[in-house]
């Protein structure tokens, strides 16, 4: 199935257009630019001297956004590119300076449901995980290969998950009898390592989760590619432009949040939101995968 079939819904959208002015022929920088939600309601603001710079790793969501940007009057260019290359593919576009850096971090609802992504417990799907086809290595690949202890760290590290010794014991036993190559092999694992039946739970998330969490960040090395295009934030920011950034766990808004603060401390950065924006009821009701959505907003001086 062609995950691009199923429309995605950006979240914070309405807020983050009230929240940030461009300028008429401002640059914008959508690093993961998806079905193009955001960048469609930022850009009806921008004329035809403007540019949307659009990053992102799956090459379906560029197309998708291809379409959904067309009627814009500004200059739209989409690259199937990490963010973390930001300096780098700016400068090939001859661009030194941006109006406005926004990162949406969250896994769409088309990438959930395609079964070439493997990312769903709640599918049988193949145990993939990378969002970007050019990565080697597989969710599979790490469960599979890694060590108990290694598997243990990274289910604890990236997942937060207190069962994660429990949870690598279990999966080290199940893969000794034949190899997990599934997301419901792996999602049936956890539920017994946490000694519950997956059907009829009325726990507020699935015992998987957590694990799933953690294999997708190490898969595509989310973390680190979000320090580099923090890193990269200052530097390309025009005085007063924005870097706004929607995280979804606490590991991401960790490290937005403290290099926020850190950049605001050192004068570089003043800090629009003195706490990270959270979705309303109705827009929960709407988009259930907003309730856990985060919005931090600095201002380059």
């Amino acid at each position: 199935m062609d995950g691009s079939i199923i429309e995605h819904t950006p979240v914070l959208t309405e807020t983050l257009a009230e929240q940030i002015a461009l300028p008429p022929d401002g640059v914008m920088v959508d690093a993961t630019i998806g079905h193009g939600g955001h960048s469609l309601l930022l850009g009806k603001t921008l004329g035809p001297e403007a540019v949307i710079v659009g990053f992102d790793v799956d090459k379906n969501a560029v197309r998708r956004a291809q379409v959904n940007l067309k009627e814009l009057a500004c200059k739209v260019i989409l690259l199937h590119s990490n963010f973390a290359r930001i300096n780098e593919q700016l400068r090939n576009q001859g661009i030194k300076k941006v109006d406005l850096i926004l990162a949406d971090l969250g896994v769409s609802s088309s990438q959930l449901a395609d079964a070439g992504f493997g990312l769903s417990f709640r599918t049988n799907m193949p145990l993939d995980m990378r969002i970007d086809k050019r990565l080697k290595r597989t969710a599979a690949d790490i469960i599979n290969k890694s060590d108990e202890k290694s598997l243990a760290d990274l289910i604890y590290r990236f997942g937060q998950d207190r069962a994660s010794r429990r949870i690598a014991r279990f999966i080290v036993r199940q893969r000794e009898i034949e190899p997990i190559k599934t997301t419901g092999q792996l999602a049936g694992i956890v539920c017994k390592a946490f000694g519950k039946i997956q059907r009829g739970r009325r726990s507020r998330i699935h015992p998987a989760t957590r694990t799933f969490q953690a294999l997708r960040i190490a898969v595509n090395d989310e973390l680190e590619n979000l320090k580099k295009l923090l890193a990269s934030a200052p530097e390309l920011l025009n005085k007063n432009g924005y870097i706004a950034v929607i995280s979804f766990h606490s590991l991401e808004d960790r490290l937005v949040k403290s290099d926020f603060r850190q950049n605001g401390m050192s004068d570089i950065y003043r800090i629009v939101t003195k706490k990270p924006i959270v979705p309303t009821r109705e827009e929960i009701k709407e988009n259930r995968r907003a309730r856990s959505a985060k919005l931090r907003i600095a201002q380059k001086q």
